[in-house]
Protein backbone atom coordinates (compact mmCIF):
# COMPACT_ATOMS: atom_id res chain seq x y z
CA UNK A 1 0.00 0.00 0.00
CA UNK A 2 1.74 3.31 -1.33
CA UNK A 3 0.15 6.45 -0.04
CA UNK A 4 3.07 8.56 -1.51
CA UNK A 5 0.67 10.32 -4.32
CA UNK A 6 -2.44 12.32 -3.12
CA UNK A 7 -5.46 12.01 -4.76
CA UNK A 8 -6.04 13.45 -8.32
CA UNK A 9 -9.26 15.84 -6.95
CA UNK A 10 -9.09 17.24 -3.92
CA UNK A 11 -13.00 17.63 -2.30
CA UNK A 12 -13.26 17.08 1.05
CA UNK A 13 -14.34 20.73 1.66
CA UNK A 14 -13.38 20.47 5.20
CA UNK A 15 -15.75 17.57 6.54
CA UNK A 16 -14.58 15.80 9.88
CA UNK A 17 -13.44 12.14 9.73
CA UNK A 18 -12.37 10.61 12.76
CA UNK A 19 -9.86 7.50 12.18
CA UNK A 20 -10.52 4.89 15.05
CA UNK A 21 -7.12 2.17 14.14
CA UNK A 22 -4.72 0.85 16.39
CA UNK A 23 -2.14 -0.12 14.07
CA UNK A 24 0.65 2.30 14.89
CA UNK A 25 1.89 2.66 11.27
CA UNK A 26 -1.29 2.45 9.02
CA UNK A 27 -3.35 5.61 11.48
CA UNK A 28 -0.93 8.06 10.32
CA UNK A 29 -0.83 7.19 7.45
CA UNK A 30 -4.38 7.40 7.02
CA UNK A 31 -4.81 10.67 8.78
CA UNK A 32 -1.99 12.00 6.76
CA UNK A 33 -3.48 11.00 3.14
CA UNK A 34 -7.49 12.18 4.09
CA UNK A 35 -5.79 15.32 5.00
CA UNK A 36 -3.95 16.19 1.67
CA UNK A 37 -7.67 15.16 0.18
CA UNK A 38 -8.96 18.16 2.22
CA UNK A 39 -10.50 16.88 4.97
CA UNK A 40 -10.17 17.39 8.74
CA UNK A 41 -8.98 14.05 10.26
CA UNK A 42 -8.27 13.06 14.13
CA UNK A 43 -6.61 10.04 15.01
CA UNK A 44 -8.00 6.95 17.81
CA UNK A 45 -6.54 3.94 19.10
CA UNK A 46 -9.75 2.47 20.33
CA UNK A 47 -12.89 2.85 21.78
CA UNK A 48 -11.93 5.15 24.92
CA UNK A 49 -10.22 7.58 22.84
CA UNK A 50 -13.22 7.32 19.78
CA UNK A 51 -15.63 8.10 22.59
CA UNK A 52 -13.73 11.26 24.09
CA UNK A 53 -12.73 12.43 20.58
CA UNK A 54 -16.81 12.56 19.79
CA UNK A 55 -17.72 14.09 22.77
CA UNK A 56 -15.07 16.86 22.57
CA UNK A 57 -15.46 17.86 19.03
CA UNK A 58 -18.37 20.11 17.78
CA UNK A 59 -18.79 17.91 14.73
CA UNK A 60 -17.65 14.82 13.00
CA UNK A 61 -18.68 13.87 9.80
CA UNK A 62 -17.89 10.08 9.63
CA UNK A 63 -16.15 7.42 11.58
CA UNK A 64 -13.23 5.49 9.36
CA UNK A 65 -13.47 2.75 11.76
CA UNK A 66 -11.48 -0.90 12.47
CA UNK A 67 -13.33 -4.13 12.88
CA UNK A 68 -10.11 -5.44 15.03
CA UNK A 69 -9.81 -3.65 18.16
CA UNK A 70 -8.20 -3.80 21.23
CA UNK A 71 -11.32 -4.09 23.70
CA UNK A 72 -14.05 -3.84 22.21
CA UNK A 73 -14.55 -4.61 18.57
CA UNK A 74 -15.48 -2.60 15.45
CA UNK A 75 -18.43 -4.05 15.49
CA UNK A 76 -19.37 -3.50 18.82
CA UNK A 77 -18.89 0.37 18.57
CA UNK A 78 -19.93 0.62 15.27
CA UNK A 79 -23.69 -0.72 16.91
CA UNK A 80 -22.91 1.81 19.68
CA UNK A 81 -22.12 4.71 17.10
CA UNK A 82 -25.58 3.79 15.65
CA UNK A 83 -27.65 3.50 18.78
CA UNK A 84 -26.32 7.18 19.99
CA UNK A 85 -27.02 9.23 16.21
CA UNK A 86 -26.65 8.91 12.80
CA UNK A 87 -23.20 9.99 11.72
CA UNK A 88 -21.43 7.49 9.07
CA UNK A 89 -19.65 4.82 9.53
CA UNK A 90 -17.02 2.97 7.28
CA UNK A 91 -15.61 0.02 8.79
CA UNK A 92 -11.97 -1.13 7.91
CA UNK A 93 -11.27 -4.55 7.89
CA UNK A 94 -8.74 -7.15 6.83
CA UNK A 95 -11.39 -9.92 7.41
CA UNK A 96 -12.10 -10.90 3.70
CA UNK A 97 -15.41 -13.49 4.16
CA UNK A 98 -18.75 -12.16 2.85
CA UNK A 99 -20.26 -13.01 6.03
CA UNK A 100 -18.11 -10.51 7.92
CA UNK A 101 -19.03 -7.71 5.62
CA UNK A 102 -23.38 -8.03 5.87
CA UNK A 103 -23.05 -8.17 9.75
CA UNK A 104 -21.09 -4.87 9.30
CA UNK A 105 -23.67 -3.35 7.16
CA UNK A 106 -26.58 -4.88 8.99
CA UNK A 107 -25.88 -3.35 12.20
CA UNK A 108 -25.78 -0.48 10.71
CA UNK A 109 -22.06 0.83 8.79
CA UNK A 110 -22.73 2.04 5.59
CA UNK A 111 -19.57 0.87 3.63
CA UNK A 112 -16.58 -1.42 4.46
CA UNK A 113 -13.07 -1.36 3.31
CA UNK A 114 -10.49 -3.98 3.41
CA UNK A 115 -6.96 -3.85 4.31
CA UNK A 116 -5.28 -2.90 2.81
CA UNK A 117 -7.35 0.44 1.44
CA UNK A 118 -5.93 1.61 -1.70
CA UNK A 119 -5.63 5.40 -1.62
CA UNK A 120 -7.98 6.23 -4.23
CA UNK A 121 -10.59 4.12 -3.28
CA UNK A 122 -11.38 4.94 0.08
CA UNK A 123 -11.06 8.73 -0.63
CA UNK A 124 -13.84 8.14 -3.12
CA UNK A 125 -15.84 5.91 -0.55
CA UNK A 126 -15.68 8.41 1.65
CA UNK A 127 -16.89 11.21 -0.55
CA UNK A 128 -19.37 8.61 -1.96
CA UNK A 129 -21.06 7.81 2.03
CA UNK A 130 -21.45 11.73 2.73
CA UNK A 131 -22.93 12.34 -0.65
CA UNK A 132 -25.90 10.15 0.35
CA UNK A 133 -26.14 11.56 3.71
CA UNK A 134 -26.12 14.84 2.32
CA UNK A 135 -28.89 13.70 0.24
CA UNK A 136 -30.87 12.21 2.83
CA UNK A 137 -30.67 16.01 4.93
CA UNK A 138 -28.02 13.88 7.30
CA UNK A 139 -25.28 16.34 6.87
CA UNK A 140 -26.23 19.58 6.41
CA UNK A 141 -25.41 20.62 3.45
CA UNK A 142 -27.23 21.80 0.12
CA UNK A 143 -28.52 18.25 -1.15
CA UNK A 144 -28.41 17.44 -4.94
CA UNK A 145 -31.20 15.09 -5.82
CA UNK A 146 -30.88 14.55 -9.59
CA UNK A 147 -27.98 12.27 -11.31
CA UNK A 148 -27.32 12.74 -15.07
CA UNK A 149 -26.07 10.50 -17.05
CA UNK A 150 -26.18 9.47 -20.73
CA UNK A 151 -29.27 11.68 -21.11
CA UNK A 152 -31.03 9.80 -18.70
CA UNK A 153 -31.89 11.36 -15.02
CA UNK A 154 -32.25 9.39 -11.67
CA UNK A 155 -34.30 11.59 -9.15
CA UNK A 156 -32.85 10.24 -5.86
CA UNK A 157 -35.12 11.97 -3.41
CA UNK A 158 -38.47 10.69 -5.55
CA UNK A 159 -36.70 7.50 -6.53
CA UNK A 160 -37.60 8.01 -10.18
CA UNK A 161 -35.75 7.54 -13.28
CA UNK A 162 -36.53 9.13 -16.53
CA UNK A 163 -35.39 8.39 -20.16
CA UNK A 164 -33.44 10.90 -22.09
CA UNK A 165 -37.06 11.10 -24.43
CA UNK A 166 -38.66 12.31 -20.90
CA UNK A 167 -40.74 8.99 -20.28
CA UNK A 168 -40.87 7.84 -16.61
CA UNK A 169 -39.17 4.53 -16.05
CA UNK A 170 -40.53 2.18 -13.46
CA UNK A 171 -38.09 0.86 -10.96
CA UNK A 172 -38.91 -2.00 -7.75
CA UNK A 173 -36.53 -1.12 -5.15
CA UNK A 174 -34.13 -3.80 -5.95
CA UNK A 175 -33.41 -2.41 -9.38
CA UNK A 176 -33.60 1.42 -7.97
CA UNK A 177 -30.80 0.49 -5.34
CA UNK A 178 -28.29 -1.21 -7.44
CA UNK A 179 -28.90 1.83 -10.46
CA UNK A 180 -27.76 3.96 -7.16
CA UNK A 181 -24.57 1.98 -6.82
CA UNK A 182 -23.81 2.51 -10.19
CA UNK A 183 -24.60 6.12 -10.33
CA UNK A 184 -22.33 6.99 -7.27
CA UNK A 185 -19.52 5.17 -8.84
CA UNK A 186 -19.42 6.09 -12.28
CA UNK A 187 -17.17 4.54 -14.71
CA UNK A 188 -15.72 1.81 -12.24
CA UNK A 189 -15.57 -1.64 -12.11
CA UNK A 190 -17.96 -3.64 -9.65
CA UNK A 191 -17.94 -7.15 -8.88
CA UNK A 192 -20.78 -8.98 -7.86
CA UNK A 193 -19.77 -8.78 -3.92
CA UNK A 194 -19.32 -4.79 -4.06
CA UNK A 195 -23.14 -4.81 -5.61
CA UNK A 196 -24.27 -6.96 -3.32
CA UNK A 197 -23.08 -4.63 -0.61
CA UNK A 198 -23.56 -1.34 -2.29
CA UNK A 199 -27.03 -1.92 -2.34
CA UNK A 200 -27.24 -3.83 1.06
CA UNK A 201 -28.23 -7.34 0.03
CA UNK A 202 -31.80 -6.11 -0.76
CA UNK A 203 -32.18 -7.40 -4.09
CA UNK A 204 -29.84 -10.56 -4.60
CA UNK A 205 -30.57 -12.96 -1.17
CA UNK A 206 -26.56 -12.81 -0.84
CA UNK A 207 -26.23 -14.60 -4.34
CA UNK A 208 -23.63 -13.37 -6.80
CA UNK A 209 -25.79 -15.07 -9.60
CA UNK A 210 -28.76 -12.69 -8.49
CA UNK A 211 -26.62 -9.88 -9.17
CA UNK A 212 -26.75 -11.00 -12.96
CA UNK A 213 -30.53 -11.47 -13.24
CA UNK A 214 -30.77 -7.77 -11.81
CA UNK A 215 -28.17 -6.17 -13.81
CA UNK A 216 -30.18 -8.00 -16.65
CA UNK A 217 -33.53 -6.86 -15.95
CA UNK A 218 -31.94 -3.29 -14.80
CA UNK A 219 -30.25 -3.03 -18.23
CA UNK A 220 -33.33 -3.66 -20.23
CA UNK A 221 -35.06 -0.21 -18.38
CA UNK A 222 -32.14 1.04 -19.88
CA UNK A 223 -32.97 -0.11 -23.65
CA UNK A 224 -29.37 -1.70 -23.77
CA UNK A 225 -29.82 -5.38 -23.23
CA UNK A 226 -29.24 -6.58 -26.48
CA UNK A 227 -25.96 -4.31 -26.99
CA UNK A 228 -23.85 -4.76 -23.85
CA UNK A 229 -21.19 -2.63 -25.76
CA UNK A 230 -23.06 0.31 -26.53
CA UNK A 231 -25.06 -0.21 -23.31
CA UNK A 232 -25.67 2.42 -20.08
CA UNK A 233 -23.98 -0.70 -17.94
CA UNK A 234 -21.17 -2.84 -19.78
CA UNK A 235 -19.87 -6.04 -18.50
CA UNK A 236 -16.58 -6.86 -17.71
CA UNK A 237 -15.98 -10.65 -18.23
CA UNK A 238 -15.10 -12.26 -14.64
CA UNK A 239 -14.51 -9.07 -13.16
CA UNK A 240 -18.38 -6.72 -12.83
CA UNK A 241 -20.06 -4.67 -14.26
CA UNK A 242 -19.35 -0.69 -14.95
CA UNK A 243 -21.75 2.24 -15.19
CA UNK A 244 -20.65 3.21 -19.21
CA UNK A 245 -21.67 6.99 -18.36
CA UNK A 246 -20.14 10.02 -16.45
CA UNK A 247 -22.52 11.42 -13.75
CA UNK A 248 -23.44 14.82 -13.12
CA UNK A 249 -25.05 15.66 -9.97
CA UNK A 250 -27.67 18.81 -9.95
Amino acid sequence: MTFGEPPSVLSGEGRHVLVVEDDGELRPLLLSLLRRSSFRATGARNGVEMREVLGAAATVDLVLLDVMLPGRSGFELCREIRAQGDIPVILLTALGEASDRVIGLEIGADDYVVKPPDPRELVARIRAVLRRRERGGLVGAVAHDQAMFGGWTLDTRRRELTAPEGRRIELTSGEYDLLLAFVERPQRVLSRDQLIDLARGRAFGGLGRSVDAQVSRLRAKLGSAQDEAAGVIKTLRGVGYMLAYNVEWR
